[in-house]
Parts: C-alpha cells; sequence; structure tokens
C-alpha cells in the first residue's frame, strides 16, 4: 500500500432499520484500522450523500457498514460505482440477488443447495392460514423477503400467531416468505475471496434462554446467544457447510466476503437459510470471530477486506 496513508470513506447509519448496528460496527471498525495506513472519514448515507460525492475523488476506498435495505442491497454500492470509488464486499448484482430472499433460494435450488420449503405471499393477496399448515405444519417461519438480520420474523406456533406473523411481515416488506421450521442446530459460515474462496471456521449459534431461535435481540445483545467456534459437529458435517458456503458465494454472484447461514437437522441434513454480504462487525459478531479462530484478527479481516476490494474490476 506504499507509504501514502489510504484515504478510507467509512459509510454507516444510513435509513434502514438497522442503523444502530451499523453505527455500533462503524465504531469497531475505525477503531482496528491502523492510523499510520489509512486515514478515515465518516459519512452516514441518511444526510451526507451530496458530500460522499463531492469528496469521492479524495476517497481511495469506501468500507460500507450498512445493513439492510439502501446499503446492503445494492443501492449503496451502484452510488459508489458511479462515483469509481472501490469497496469491500459485493458489487450490486451480487447484493441485490442475496437481499432477495426468495430468489436467493431459487438459485440456491437450481444449483442443488439444499433448502427447506417455501412459498412466497404478495400484500394482495389472500392469506389462508389453515393451509399453509397444512403444507408447512408448525411450528413455522415467516419473514420479510427483502429486509436483514431478522427484522420481521416470526416463528408461529398456532394458526393465529401465523396469520399475524405475516402482517407483521408485511409492515416490513410487500412480499412475505413462509417458510418450514427445520429443527436442529444453527449454524453460519464465512467465506473470503474473490476467486479463489476459502471458508472460514464454522460456527454453531446456541440461543440463550428465553430466546426460541436466533431472532434480532438474541443477535445484537450482549451474551443472549453462545456462539461456539470451531462448531462441535462432525467432519462430515463441517466440511459439507464449508462447501455450500463457498458455492452460495458463487452462486450468488458474490465478491470478498459473505456468511451464509443454515441449520444442520436432526436427521443430519444441512439446508441453507440465506447468505448476508455485508455481515456484522460489531464486538458480538460472527465473522470476526470465525476469522480469529482462522487466525485472522479484526485487524488483518479488514485489511484483507480491503485488498480484495482493490483487487480487479468488479463483475
Amino acid at each position: 500500500m506504499g507509504n501514502e496513508k489510504l484515504h478510507i470513506a467509512l459509510l454507516a447509519g444510513g435509513v434502514s432499520g438497522e442503523r444502530q448496528v451499523s453505527l455500533d460496527g462503524a465504531k469497531g471498525v475505525e477503531s482496528n484500522l491502523d492510523p499510520e495506513k489509512f486515514l478515515i472519514r465518516r459519512y452516514d448515507p441518511a444526510t451526507d450523500l451530496t458530500r460522499l460525492a463531492a469528496d469521492a475523488p479524495e476517497i481511495d476506498f469506501a468500507f460500507i457498514l450498512l445493513h439492510g435495505l439502501h446499503g446492503e442491497d445494492g443501492t449503496m454500492q451502484g452510488f459508489l460505482d458511479l462515483l469509481g470509488v472501490p469497496y469491500q464486499g459485493s458489487g450490486v448484482l451480487g447484493s441485490a440477488i442475496a437481499m432477495d430472499k426468495n430468489l436467493a433460494k431459487e438459485l440456491y435450488r437450481a444449483h442443488d443447495l439444499p433448502v427447506a420449503d417455501w412459498l412466497v405471499l404478495r400484500s394482495d393477496e389472500e392469506i389462508d392460514g389453515a393451509k399453509l399448515v397444512q403444507r408447512f405444519g408448525l411450528p413455522v417461519v415467516i419473514k420479510p423477503v427483502r429486509e436483514g438480520s431478522s427484522l420481521g420474523l416470526t416463528l408461529a406456533k398456532t394458526v393465529g400467531e401465523l396469520v399475524a406473523g405475516i402482517h407483521k411481515a408485511l409492515d416490513h416488506d410487500t412480499q412475505v416468505m413462509v417458510e418450514k421450521y427445520i429443527k436442529g442446530k444453527e449454524l453460519t459460515v464465512g467465506v473470503l475471496g474473490n476467486n479463489d474462496i476459502e471458508a472460514l471456521p464454522v460456527i454453531e449459534i446456541v440461543p440463550g434462554e428465553g430466546f426460541s431461535f436466533f431472532d434480532y435481540d438474541a443477535k445484537y445483545k450482549e451474551g443472549a446467544t453462545e456462539e461456539i467456534c470451531p462448531a462441535g459437529i462432525s467432519d462430515g458435517a463441517r466440511d459439507l457447510a464449508q462447501k455450500h458456503a463457498v458455492l452460495a458465494h458463487r452462486v450468488l454472484r458474490l465478491r470478498g466476503y459473505s456468511r451464509t447461514d443454515m441449520i444442520l437437522a436432526e436427521t443430519g441434513q444441512l439446508y441453507l437459510l440465506e447468505t448476508n454480504t455485508i455481515p456484522g462487525m460489531t464486538p458480538t459478531s460472527l465473522m470476526p470471530q470465525a476469522a480469529a479462530v482462522y487466525g485472522l484478527d479484526f485487524s488483518a479481516l479488514l485489511e484483507r477486506l480491503i485488498e480484495l476490494g482493490l483487487e480487479g474490476n468488479r463483475s
């Protein structure tokens, strides 16, 4: 990187439901980027887009720490492409595909990656709770098609909760996914790379008492979940989970890094849930934990992501 400091724009905040998580992540990133190598400027897309555009000629790289809509969905990536500013992670296409859980599952399935049965309801469709229960059984998972961090997610145990959960998810999106609930171990696998993709150690997530599954609070509350890395699973399950995560990264046209969430069912079958293109970067986040076990501390992980972002043109 030479002796010149790299000018980094740290993009955090934004307008999604995950604004606070984004700001928390930015603090961690800023304090772990070596001030000898990097000069950091902060921008909040909720208020600073004009300033970011004006400063673009002086910016060498942008670190996007936005989650959900208008951050992780390709819009910010497209804006930076227009400004000619490179950034970490996936481009417009991959970001948009991964944000749409329905399209991502279609692509997984087309490449023989295992997924739980699901269907998508639009806001103008009639909800037939009994029919849905007949197809999926109970409990059943309901989530918005395009939202991050388990916002609007419900695990419904009755027909009443199912219908209420669909209405709750419709507050977040015009399309709602109803998905068969798979009981088993929750796993997540991070990967790093553009063309040569390496899987990080598998993490097992054990939701704490009072959390029936890994919901928004369980994700971001200190001590709400236990994360075991490497996961206590067989070598065969580990290898398959890592292989699936690498394939998911390719199938969704991703770059740099991603983190794919899965369930290891009691039957031994693995099911892919979704892939995150901008995994959380808070102290409790999963990707930094896995990278540390892999041998990359937080600062080294950030520098690796910057290197991968600067590598070549994005497809």
